[in-house]
């Protein structure tokens, strides 16, 4: 799940709630939408193997 911010960076958070803070994750914060996209793809992927 990607959200921009108002500094005009894109952060990366994760789908699910954190049950323990109950919010979600950060992921990581990405200058273009299209960085945080790649690195979503890097975590779906490492997630399944």
């Amino acid at each position: 799940m990607i959200r921009k911010l108002r500094s005009g960076e894109y952060r990366l958070y994760s789908r699910k709630v954190n049950p323990k803070t109950g919010k979600r994750r950060n992921l990581g914060t990405f200058k273009s939408r299209a960085a945080a996209e790649k690195h979503e793809r890097y975590v779906q992927y490492f997630k399944r193997h």
